[in-house]
């Protein structure tokens, strides 16, 4: 399988509380869901995968480079024109319009003048905001503008698409095309999908990690996740099939952990 992201023994720390222990982990194209408690590393996990922050121990390598905190400056700015990054706290200019600020995230990305426009026309279609392209992000409702940093984040067709929390704000009929895009995308890309709605990972997903403590604590296919709750009880576990294998996996996971 072709890898596009492949991490081993990433440490992250913050202050005195290890966000990540030692991770290893691979992502090849495709959806893949990254699942766990608040707390649990994940966003710690995207930031550094998104290059916003450098890892305290370990190797990072995106799309065939090197991007550690020993890194070349010049690769992971490269790196970064060929991603897209979607963060838990989205900021925006609240006085720019849609397309003046998806516009601004393609010129940051150092895209090709000539089909920037036509690239921020598409992305705000794909996200089903061309009727608000020119307006004010200050006049938009939350939703909108988590669906304006969906736009941002694959304005440039990125090799890497990566996701934090991105249905927060979106109702369900919005978390539908949501889910409908992101399979598109993963045709063609690694799109890495960090969240805590196990039914985002079911519907959108082919891969699922489970993050629990800094550590993984289950990697498979959301089939397999969903056959290991098939048999467990609704009641202690969880309503769907996969969000009880998601309970199983986690409780089995801090059982031997403890047991160690």
């Amino acid at each position: 399988m072709n890898r596009t992201v492949v991490v081993s023994g990433l440490t992250v720390r913050h202050r005195r509380r290890t966000a990540l222990d030692s991770v290893d982990l691979d992502f090849g194209p495709g959806v893949h869901g990254l699942l766990g408690p608040n707390g649990a590393g994940k966003t710690s996990l995207i930031r550094v995968l998104s290059t916003a922050a450098a890892p305290d121990a370990g190797r990072v390598e995106l799309l065939g480079a090197e991007v550690g905190a020993a890194s070349d400056h010049r690769a992971r700015a490269g790196v970064r024109r060929r991603l897209g990054y979607l963060p838990q706290e989205f900021g925006h200019y609240a006085g720019f319009t849609v397309r003046e600020f998806v516009g601004y995230v393609a010129w940051l990305k150092e895209m090709d003048g000539a089909r920037t426009s036509a690239a921020v026309e598409r992305a705000v279609e794909r996200v089903g905001l061309a009727d608000r392209i020119d307006s004010r992000m200050r006049t938009l409702s939350g939703g909108m503008v988590r669906r304006v940093g969906i736009a941002q984040a694959i304005v440039n067709e990125p090799e890497l698409l990566l996701l934090d929390e991105p249905t927060a704000g979106l109702d369900p009929e919005q978390r539908v095309e949501f889910r409908t895009l992101m399979r598109s995308l993963g045709e063609h890309a690694t799109v890495i999908l960090s969240t805590h709605l196990v039914e985002d990972v079911a519907t959108a997903c082919e891969g699922v990690t489970l993050i629990e403590a800094g550590r993984v604590a289950y990697r498979g296919t959301t089939r397999e996740l969903a056959a290991l709750g098939a048999d467990g009880d609704p009641h202690e576990y969880g309503g769907s099939p996969i969000e009880r294998g998601y309970t199983l996996a986690l409780r089995s996971h801090r059982a031997a952990a403890g047991a160690r």
